[in-house]
């Protein structure tokens, strides 16, 4: 018998294995973190498969979301970049890459870790919330607004309620899993 799963993955192989193996599970190790931060960020406006389809592209052309390369970029690397057909070739995307990347590290000055200041939002654990149909969920939450709000302060750029309630959800502040899906208890 084939489990359930969470309605916006069915039908296409790399979307399921996210949500099989990634969505929802909490991240705490700032790579980690960061990489979901970035690939968020790239998908503001754009589907989530959109970017997905181009991790391993943002991957290689981002030195591995390395944040300490990133923030020493210098604009031949951004111009090669914007020229890299593999990733979304957004020049305001990419600029915030590499702000984001400098504001991350400030952040993990200040907290000891990105993974002490994010999920301090959320008293170290998960939000489970209890949806029977994906499309219930939220875009964004009065707390994915405060979020918001304090990173737009720390310098982050495309951080918007919308991308933070993404991000959440990606790295398991916040379990939007269907609760019939087979994920749910197991995240």
């Amino acid at each position: 018998m084939e489990k359930h799963k969470c309605g916006w993955c069915i039908g296409d192989d790399l979307y399921e294995a996210y949500h099989d193996l990634e969505w929802g599970v909490p991240v705490k190790d700032d790579p980690s973190l960061f990489e979901f931060l970035i690939l968020e960020t790239f998908q503001a406006g754009l589907s989530w498969i959109t970017v997905l389809k181009k991790r391993e592209n943002f991957r290689k052309a981002l030195d591995q979301f390395d944040y300490k390369i990133i923030a020493q970029y210098k604009q031949p690397k951004i111009d090669s970049l914007l020229q890299d057909t593999g990733i979304i070739r957004n020049k305001l995307k990419v600029n915030a890459t590499v702000s984001n990347a400098k504001a991350f590290m400030l952040v993990q000055e200040e907290f000891g870790s990105f993974g002490k200041y994010i999920w301090s939002f959320v008293n170290d654990t998960s939000i489970k919330n209890k949806f029977t149909n994906y499309k219930d969920a939220p875009g964004k939450t009065e707390l994915s607004d405060e979020i918001s709000k304090d990173l737009k302060k720390r310098g982050f750029k495309f951080v918007g309620s919308t991308v933070v309630y993404a991000f959440m959800q990606a790295t398991g502040m916040v379990n939007d899993h269907e609760i019939n899906c087979f994920r749910y208890d197991e995240v």
